[in-house]
C-alpha cells in the first residue's frame, strides 16, 4: 500500500481541480444520504449533511486507512460521535470502497451491516460503536492514550455535534486529553448551530428555541483554556479544511496539545429546502423533493 493511499489521499491533481473533485463526491454523499433514509422511511437528514465536507476531505485527503484492510492495526481511527448521523458516515464509508455503494439501500433493515447507529462489529471502517450523545470524545481520549502506551504513530480523529457540547462527560474528556499530552487526538466540532429540541422559551421569543446552544459563549478561548490547540474553519470551504487538517497534523507533531476543529456549517447544508431548519434534523422526503434534489446536486440518472 503506498503512502497516499495511507493516508486517504486519492485525489492526484491540483488544487482547483482537487476541491472540484472534492466537491463533487460530497453532492454525491448528500444524494445517497436523502435518497437513502427517503426509501428506508428512517433516518437523519439534517446533521449528516452538515458534516458532508468536512467527512469527505478528511477520507479522500487526510486519513491513514486502507479500506482493503480496514483493520490495519496502523490504521488512524473516527469516531461518529454524533452517531445519529451514521448514513453520512456509510454514504461516505462506501464511495470510499468499505463496502458496495448498493449496500446503502439495506441502511436500518433488520441484519443489516449498515444499523441507524453505528456498529463497529458489524460496519467495515467502523472504529466505535456510538449512539449516546457525548460519549464520543471519551473514547477518542482511550484510543489514543492506549496509541501512547503502545508506541504507535496512528492518530484518532472524533466528529462530534455541537449539541452534545452540553454532556458534562465532552468536558471530563477535554480536560483529560490534555492532562495527557494527547497530542495524537484531533476532534472535530460540527458547528451547525441548530438541534432537534432546545432549551424553554424565553420572554419575548415566539418559539421553542431551537438555535446554537453555543452563541453564549467563546469557545475557542474556553477549549483553549482547557489546554487545546483550537482551530476555526469554515466548514463548508474545502482550502479552509484541507489547511485545518494539515495544521492539526502539524500541531501533532510540534506541540504536546491535542486539536480541535471548530467548523461553522449549515444543517441540511447543500439543497434549498433541507438548508438552515431544524424541521430536516430528519425526514422523509417527497417524491417531488427527491427530484429537487436529484437536480440540484447534478446526480446523473445512472445514480439513481
Amino acid at each position: 500500500m503506498s503512502e497516499d493511499a495511507r493516508r486517504g489521499s486519492i485525489i492526484d491533481s491540483d488544487a482547483v481541480t482537487q476541491h472540484a473533485e472534492l466537491a463533487r463526491l460530497s453532492q454525491l454523499v448528500r444524494w445517497h444520504i436523502l435518497n437513502t433514509v427517503t426509501q428506508s422511511k428512517a433516518g437523519h437528514i439534517g446533521g449528516p449533511m452538515s458534516m458532508t465536507d468536512l467527512l469527505v476531505a478528511l477520507y479522500f485527503e487526510t486519513l491513514r486507512i486502507d479500506p482493503v484492510n480496514p483493520h490495519d492495526p496502523d490504521r488512524d481511527r473516527f469516531v461518529l460521535s454524533k452517531g445519529h448521523s451514521a448514513i453520512g458516515l456509510y454514504s461516505v464509508l462506501a464511495l470510499r470502497g468499505y463496502f458496495p455503494v448498493e449496500e446503502l439501500a439495506t441502511f436500518d433493515h433488520g441484519n443489516s451491516r449498515l444499523q441507524g447507529h453505528p456498529d463497529m462489529k458489524l460496519t467495515p471502517g467502523v472504529d466505535v460503536s456510538t449512539g449516546s450523545l457525548g460519549q464520543g470524545l471519551s473514547a477518542g481520549v482511550g484510543i489514543a492514550l492506549g496509541a501512547k502506551k503502545l508506541g504507535a504513530d496512528y492518530r484518532t480523529w472524533v466528529m462530534m455535534g455541537d449539541g452534545e457540547l452540553q454532556e458534562g462527560m465532552v468536558w471530563e474528556a477535554f480536560n483529560s486529553a490534555s492532562r495527557y499530552g494527547l497530542n495524537n487526538l484531533i476532534a472535530i466540532v460540527d458547528l451547525n448551530g441548530l438541534q432537534q429540541f432546545g432549551w424553554p422559551p424565553v420572554a419575548g421569543r415566539d418559539r421553542f428555541d431551537r438555535s446554537d446552544p453555543w452563541s453564549h459563549v467563546d469557545l475557542h478561548a474556553i477549549l483553549a483554556g482547557f489546554g487545546w490547540n483550537v482551530l476555526s474553519v469554515d466548514g463548508h470551504d474545502f482550502g479552509e479544511i484541507l489547511a485545518a487538517y494539515e495544521a492539526a497534523v502539524d500541531n501533532g507533531s510540534n506541540t504536546d496539545k491535542p486539536t480541535v476543529i471548530l467548523a461553522r456549517t449549515t444543517k441540511g447544508h447543500g439543497l434549498s429546502f433541507t438548508r438552515g431548519t431544524y424541521k430536516w434534523h430528519n425526514g422523509v422526503a417527497t417524491p417531488e423533493q427527491l427530484e429537487i434534489a436529484r437536480r440540484e446536486l447534478a446526480i446523473e440518472e445512472a445514480t439513481l
